[in-house]
């Protein structure tokens, strides 16, 4: 056992796994003398879940590593020593606060049921001294600043973007400083490996278009690439439909989703490459995306644990039907459409797939298969590399008909195919049989 130590803040990360412009980090470093930090890999992340999938998969598994391994580079240059567990929450954080003598935990606020019950568990474990601070950490517009109460949240989307872009205000970046080291600090812990979570090693497959690894560094270099060194940003407007490379849009999301970068940085770097080169239709549109984003987020507050029922957020009741035949053929590309066949083998050999590819497959599992759409974005859940509870709950509802869409649109799969993969070039590239 360690000696007691005085003044030292435990940073708790969940997804906000980064150094620059976290809140959360920010906040403990002002306020102690010395901060140590926590990641678990929560074991139940890894574990099956009611619908039959994992809740993460392997993709997602090892860009969640990859992203822990530079967090705990980047937090030692602030002497920030991250401990690191396969564990439960509740069952490491009472340790560390007996061994430490932690009296204030900073950690990212959430509001979702699986993230609250977590917390609640921690808490029920502890001495009632210990503080915990949450911070607001994962918005554009911070909640403090947005002047709408959750439940005036507009239904609409473009009515709650009209409000934001003329009364909202958007925080500066902030940096951490420096804390005083722990002397004879001894951090044994160790990141675990993929066959520790209960996957076998792969390589990222050839035709990805997402070929990059976890980590706020990379997500930091895809930035500056896509911003000042290529300056696709630019073009994104006219590209981010598309379904080849990497390139046809900013692929920032994996990052955002874990926390790796934060919408605050995004933004005002547009607002620099404004700056420092033009101001276009493409530059507004990608500000456009991080509303969007922001806008689930404040759904899901005004909304609860509604955006995971079946009948969603409009309480809407449809005839949803359950195949397991069905399901199968979705998932792995055998359906009657090509251009969701394409889609669906891209994100089962990738853990990646295009904006204009899920609304589509998304729209025709539950538009023209009448599944229930819960188990679609359970599968969702598992696989993406940018899965995001807020974002993809609800885009599942807003396709399925029971979010916020007033129109219920169903995609046409096939005139969607002819307009965005007219040359046939990506559906070529995923249906060749020796991908099978």
């Amino acid at each position: 056992m360690q000696k007691k130590q005085s003044n030292i803040g435990l940073v708790w990360f969940r997804n906000d796994l980064r150094v620059n412009d976290n809140m959360v980090l920010n906040a403990a470093t002002k306020q102690h003398k010395h901060v140590i930090a926590l990641y678990c890999f929560d074991p139940r992340h890894f574990k099956e879940e009611p619908f039959g999938f994992k809740k993460t998969e392997k993709f997602r598994a090892k860009f969640l590593i990859e992203t822990v391994e530079n967090l705990k580079q980047n937090l030692s240059d602030f002497n920030i020593e991250l401990f690191i567990y396969l564990k439960q929450p509740e069952t490491v954080i009472p340790k560390l606060i007996d061994q430490f003598n932690i009296d204030s935990i900073y950690l990212q606020k959430e509001w979702t049921s699986e993230e609250v019950y977590v917390l609640q568990q921690v808490k029920s474990n502890i001495a009632k001294h210990v503080t915990f601070k949450e911070y607001y950490n994962q918005f554009l517009f911070h909640p403090e600043d947005l002047n709408i109460p959750f439940e005036d949240i507009p239904k609409v989307f473009t009515n709650f973007r009209k409000k934001v872009e003329k009364y909202g205000t958007i925080r500066q970046v902030e940096h951490p400083k420096a804390v005083a080291p722990i002397e004879t600090l001894l951090n044994t812990t160790k990141i675990p490996k993929l066959e520790d979570l209960g996957f076998g090693y792969f390589e990222t497959h050839t035709n990805s278009a997402f070929p990059f690894k976890g980590g706020e560094n990379v997500a930091t270099n895809r930035l500056n690439d896509y911003f000042f060194q290529t300056k696709r940003l630019g073009f994104y407007k006219k590209t981010r439909n598309g379904l080849v490379g990497k390139d046809y849009s900013s692929k920032l999301s994996p990052w955002m989703a874990n926390g790796s970068i934060s919408a605050r940085t995004i933004y005002w770097q547009v607002k620099q490459f404004e700056k420092e080169y033009y101001k276009n239709q493409s530059t507004y549109w990608l500000i456009f995306e991080l509303i969007w984003r922001d806008y689930f987020k404040y759904i899901s507050l005004k909304h609860g644990n509604s955006i995971f029922k079946i009948e969603g957020i409009l309480n809407k009741n449809y005839e949803w039907k359950s195949s397991k035949s069905k399901l199968e053929k979705w998932i792995h590309g055998e359906t009657s459409s090509s251009f969701v066949n394409a889609n669906m083998i891209e994100l089962k050999k990738t853990g990646w797939m295009s904006n204009r590819g899920r609304q589509n497959v998304a729209s025709y599992f539950s538009k023209d298969l009448h599944l229930d759409w819960r188990i679609g974005a359970a599968y969702f859940e598992a696989l993406l590399l940018d899965y995001d509870v807020h974002s993809n709950y609800g885009n599942w509802m807003y396709v399925a008909g029971v979010g916020n869409d007033p129109r219920d649109r169903k995609f046409n799969v096939d005139l969607q195919a002819e307009r965005y993969d007219a040359s046939g070039k990506f559906q070529n590239m995923w249906l060749q049989k020796t991908l099978f």
